[in-house]
């Protein structure tokens, strides 16, 4: 059996309410002011996400729970569960109610909900907006913790240079007949990686082609911009060895949604070139910015990004939950 992750103490006044019980109504407040602190902190239009949690909610159909101060919803948590994995979607507090003790109390109640469904041995949450701590007791024994960096480069600003990459490449624009090359890619390249314990899906060509599928269709890391993601192969080889995907989170600014090369052709220049041909066609396209995350514990990764001026504006946790049967 899996071990029962108990919430943290309750606030007095304030009650956790299943979601299913709420009207999407109920969480409008809430909701307005979330979109708003993702525009104004990381140039993210996060309306489409936020218009997916109303859908879910009013279906009754969206696993999770919400904060109350009496009939005010001042903070939620939703969850989803696949196969044997749980994913936490998102944590969100309101202003004036982001405190720890409210964090650790929605973060703890969802992996309850989690764990307690029974058939699930592990659970991912990477959440930008629950800030740099990790979780505190009494949910810190069960989390694994990793500090990510959300960075962002300033297009309007920033010049990036070509360079000869030390092994001969040709990059192409993304197509849908690519996917399952980059799904192999990227099983090969996070062997071993730090990221394949926040990701498991990178650690099977089954799991990455989902993860594809999930950033090409769906709008959580924003809109996939193709006419900004490349696919580079090797021409000692034909092999494809590098990708960089990118999608829009708002009129002016580009994300890139994954970024990565084959242990061929680390070090060799590769990801630069994949990286700066993305933020070239992104500002050919008018966006005034792009920016990515990167597992803080990956530091030739991180040095790229800060060479080639990207900066670091805010730091957050991913977390894992690995259980037993």
């Amino acid at each position: 059996m899996a071990a029962r992750i108990e919430p943290a103490s309750r606030v007095s006044h304030l009650q956790l309410v299943d979601l299913r019980r709420l009207a999407s109504l109920q969480l409008d407040a809430l909701l307005d002011d979330e979109v708003r602190l993702w525009r104004e902190e990381l140039d993210w239009d996060f309306t489409k996400s936020a218009e997916l949690v109303r859908r879910f909610v009013d279906l009754r159909a969206l696993s999770g729970c919400a904060l109350m101060d009496g009939s005010d919803a001042v903070g939620y948590c939703y969850y989803v569960l696949e196969e044997q994995k749980g994913l936490i979607g998102d944590l969100y507090l309101r202003r004036g109610f982001q405190t720890a003790e409210n964090e650790d109390l929605l973060l703890g109640a969802a992996l309850d909900g989690v764990i307690s469904s029974g058939q699930v041995t592990r659970v991912e949450a990477q959440l930008i907006l629950l800030g740099e701590r990790g979780p505190a007791a009494p949910l810190a024994p069960y989390l694994a913790s990793f500090e990510r960096n959300f960075m962002a480069l300033d297009l309007r600003r920033s010049r990036l240079e070509p360079v000869t990459a030390r092994r001969s490449i040709h990059l192409e624009r993304w197509a849908s007949y690519h996917q399952e090359g980059a799904a192999h890619l990227i099983a090969a390249a996070y062997q071993g990686h730090i990221d394949g314990q926040i990701n498991d899906q990178y650690r099977s060509v089954e799991g990455a082609r989902r993860f594809l599928y999930n950033i090409v269709q769906f709008p959580g890391c924003g809109a996939f911009f193709q006419p900004a993601s490349f696919v580079a192969f090797d021409m000692e080889t034909g092999r494809q060895c590098g990708i960089s995907l990118a999608s829009r989170i708002s009129p002016n600014a580009g994300h890139i949604t994954q970024v990565c090369v084959s242990p061929a052709v680390r070090g060799t220049g590769a990801g630069y070139e994949l990286l700066r041909h993305t933020a070239g066609m992104l500002r050919e396209h008018g966006m005034n910015s792009v920016s990515l995350t990167v597992t803080a514990g990956n530091q030739s990764a991180v040095g790229l990004y800060e060479r080639m001026g990207f900066r670091t504006r805010r730091r957050f946790q991913a977390l894992v939950w690995e259980g037993f049967a």
